[in-house]
């Protein structure tokens, strides 16, 4: 099976990596140092997973020397979705499927006016890994986890490939006939987890155990669950204390990668995650008090230094 993988940071280097180790014929695309360090010395994943080297490495800036492939893995930032989804056109076959993995809930959308609703499909990522230097990713705990499927709904031979690409892979996935709901699932956690790791600094460890923080988090995952139901998504209930209990599971050291980026002063992904929750709040008629203040305190932050 032919995979290229764009932007082979945490995400992409992390489930491309265990794809190419399976066998799966894999270029990774991507750019600068991170790029120059592939080439010379392979893709090394570390972690608690242990290690894997990739090397050689295909890897290449150039989306068009690629050709078409199966499977494109996705997972750029969001503020470069539209851009990059332009650059990939030269991948896309007759049944070439684009699966986004970004943090948000609308890339999917965001690609179908550029690359055809038949070939994007809907997927949601659960790692924590990061680029710890050129040519490296460093995962935080073990859990890998891809949920995947058709954005209408419903199962497909397509999927079914790929899940037995995953699986030979040897982390855990899930074709899903509801990825709409699963996306929606991600990003109660991942926004809500991702404002409140930026706007503390902290990892959860330093954080879960202060009842009034609890409190917020509690608060905050409520509140995009009110809006995802208000916009017609079909969310289990009993939803935000599982969110709740989750965050408890989660390693002592582990932050969300918007804080990650904050941190080393880049562009942070804000607009699409508690900026998202705010703005359709506002939309529908949700209060979201907590993502207000989550939103208000971090945008500053959005460009980075550049600021």
């Amino acid at each position: 099976m032919k995979i290229a993988v764009i932007g082979a940071g945490g995400v992409g280097g992390a489930f491309g990596a265990a794809m190419a180790k399976a066998g799966a014929d894999v270029t990774f695309v991507a750019r600068g140092a991170h790029l120059e360090a592939m080439r010379r010395n392979g893709l090394r994943i570390e972690g608690g997973r242990g290690e894997t080297v990739i090397s050689p490495c295909k890897a290449t800036d150039y989306p068009e020397s690629i050709g078409p492939v199966d499977f494109v893995i996705f997972c750029v930032k969001l503020w470069d979705v539209e851009t990059a989804g332009a650059a990939i056109q030269p991948l896309i076959g007759p049944n070439t499927a684009v699966i986004p993995l970004q943090n948000g809930i609308d890339s999917h959308e965001r690609l179908i006016p550029i690359l055809g609703a038949e070939h994007v499909m809907c997927g949601v990522a659960q790692i924590s890994a990061t680029i710890a230097e050129p040519g490296v990713v460093r995962q935080t705990g073990t859990f890998m986890r891809l949920v995947f499927g058709e954005v209408a709904g419903g199962l497909s031979p397509r999927g079914d490939a790929f899940l037995a690409l995953c699986q030979a892979a040897g982390f855990d996935a899930t074709h899903s006939a509801n990825i709409l709901t699963d996306l929606w699932m991600k990003f109660i956690l991942l926004a809500t987890n991702s404002g409140m790791t930026a706007a503390t600094r902290l990892p959860f460890g330093k954080l879960r155990n202060d009842p009034d923080i609890m409190a917020t988090f509690e608060a905050a995952f409520a509140e995009v669950y009110a809006v995802g139901k208000a916009k017609g998504v079909t969310l289990p209930e009993g939803a935000v204390a599982n969110m709740v209990k989750a965050t408890q599971g989660f390693p002592d050291a582990m932050m969300a990668s918007m804080a990650h980026d904050l941190i080393r002063g880049g562009r942070i992904e804000l607009p699409w995650l508690s900026g998202k929750v705010v703005a359709l709040g506002r939309e529908l008629g949700v209060p979201t008090p907590v993502h207000n203040v989550l939103h208000a305190v971090l945008k500053p932050y959005t460009m980075g230094n550049a600021a």
